[in-house]
């Protein structure tokens, strides 16, 4: 598939996109859409925890162009998403220290990208964002990865939280990247199996996230800046955890 998000416009065209098997990313409906056709999109759209919106239909004609978009219109994804427990299981059979990130709910697209290309260079197994919050991986996040977003598993669930007690129970380390403790990263063991969560641009990591993490550590700021940008800290963990594995 090529680099961009392709568009399918029609209810039944969507249905069958779904069917098939298409990694759908996101799926615009026209508010108050009704009929046969309507309520069965709804009902798969459902099953298969695909993330939609009631817009406009002005938003649709200029998703569309214009074109016969009957009330939908949907965003087939640029890459497939890998399922989570089947990569826990295979990262666990082979002969390395599991390595995963976490994000929760990164808003912006460059940052994602950016992030993406990072863990790759430093051998993560896998990254892991909710559904729902979290920016696209559309051309412009590829493009900023350097295509990185090829060659690494995604994995896309319903909430952190779950994937959270998924590793939990199978001794992954949950590590939060925070500046709500004394910890620094730089005092953490991250010679066993660790995952790293890192929180949006503004809000940072969820309190209900905090909670669970077995560990929280931060990157100590010595000038007036309160925050380092949420790619750049993952980098500085990432390199922090490749320091004491080699």
């Amino acid at each position: 598939m090529n680099n961009d998000t392709t568009k399918i416009f029609g209810l039944r065209a969507i249905i069958e996109a779904i069917h098939s098997g298409k990694e759908i990313e996101k799926v615009y409906l026209q508010k108050e859409l009704k009929g046969a056709l309507a309520s069965e999109l709804n009902g798969l759209i459902r099953k298969n925890k695909i993330s939609s919106s009631y817009v406009p239909v002005e938003k649709l004609n200029s998703l569309s162009k214009f074109q016969n978009h009957q009330g939908a219109i949907a965003k087939i994804s640029s890459i497939t998403f890998t399922d989570l427990e089947e990569l826990i299981e295979s990262v666990l059979k082979s002969d390395k220290t599991p390595l995963f990130l976490l994000l929760d709910q990164i808003s912006d697209v460059r940052n994602l990208g950016a992030i993406i290309r990072t863990a790759e260079c430093t051998g993560v197994h896998g990254i892991i964002i909710p559904v729902h919050g979290s920016a696209p991986v559309n051309s412009e996040a590829i493009k900023t990865s350097a295509g990185a977003a090829f060659k690494l598993p995604i994995c896309r669930v319903d909430h952190i939280l779950d994937a959270i007690y998924q590793m939990q129970a199978v001794d992954i380390e949950i590590v939060a990247v925070t500046e709500k403790t004394n910890t620094t990263l730089f005092d953490i063991d991250f010679l066993k199996p660790t995952a790293l969560v890192l929180g949006s641009e503004h809000k940072g990591i969820s309190a209900s996230v905090l909670k669970i993490a077995n560990t929280k550590g931060k990157l100590p700021l010595l000038g007036e800046i309160e925050s380092l940008n949420v790619s750049v800290a993952c980098g500085v963990a990432l390199y922090e955890i490749v320091r004491q594995r080699m």
